[in-house]
């Protein structure tokens, strides 16, 4: 009786091992705290992380719909791409997905809408930053700061309202970044001087009914204009989720993460 229990000791230490190793990857709950803001953050480190090396670290905006507090709803595009084991192995990269309040915005935008109920976008050339913006320059400065986050190899990106936020943070702190994608976003012609060295990647559906493509291809036939490192890919059958289309692009992730400060 004693050997048998023994024996079933073992195998059940043997089996909780195997499960904790097999335990899936996921995103681990964070809040970046400063003044009276707040701005809850999800953090995915990479496999076997060693806080000895250096990473890169990548940041990923997203659109108005996933706005809010629960800290989960920003992964909904996006998120599970980097959960893939694939992408784990060759990529090994901090990856942050932040959460802008409800009533909040990335980007100083204005918003327009005719008569027909069309939407248009005002970018302002400069200004002050929003408070979500703000606070994200704020989280994305201290992430710099670890020690274990290559300074070298710091990437943004987002989608639709987050692609907006990516230029916005672009034209505020271009120094930091080595690289970014802009998936539907848009801005103020007269900003890209500020991140002209940046190479970019843009994503638009042709038939975007939210966020006109014209909003993209303005930004990048000025920065072709200007002889900057830019990339255009526009899908003809994709409405405003062409954030799916994009993040499928075989090219993606080894282009981003091929580039270096």
């Amino acid at each position: 009786m004693k050997k048998t229990f023994q024996i079933l000791a073992a195998v059940f230490v043997l089996l909780a091992g195997i499960a904790k190793a097999q335990k899936p990857a996921s995103y681990e709950a964070s809040t970046f705290v400063t003044g009276i803001d707040t701005l809850p953050y999800r953090i995915l480190f990479p496999e076997k992380f060693n806080a000895s090396k250096k990473y890169p670290l990548l940041i990923v905006l997203h659109g108005s719909g996933e706005r809010g507090n629960d800290n989960q709803a920003q992964l909904v595009h996006g998120g599970d791409l980097f959960l893939k084991d694939s992408v784990r192995k060759d990529f090994p990269a901090i990856v942050v997905f932040p959460q802008c309040p409800k009533d909040g915005f990335w980007s100083n935008v204005i918003f327009k809408t005719d008569s027909l109920g069309k939407r248009y976008f005002d970018f302002p050339e400069g200004g002050e930053p929003t408070k979500s913006m703000s606070t994200l320059i704020g989280l994305v400065g201290k992430l710099r700061d670890k020690p274990f986050v290559d300074e070298d190899r710091v990437y943004v990106g987002g989608l639709s309202m987050g692609g907006m936020g990516t230029l916005d943070i672009l034209k505020r702190e271009p120094k930091w970044f080595a690289a970014g994608f802009v998936i539907c976003g848009g801005d103020n012609p007269a900003n890209v001087k500020k991140y002209r060295k940046i190479p970019l990647w843009f994503f638009h559906g042709a038939k975007d009914d939210v966020v006109a493509p014209e909003y993209s291809k303005v930004i990048v036939d000025e920065l072709k204009k200007r002889k900057a490192d830019v990339q255009y890919t526009i899908y003809p059958n994709d409405n405003h989720n062409s954030w799916d289309s994009a993040f499928a692009e075989p090219g993606f992730l080894p282009w981003l993460f091929s580039n270096k400060k």
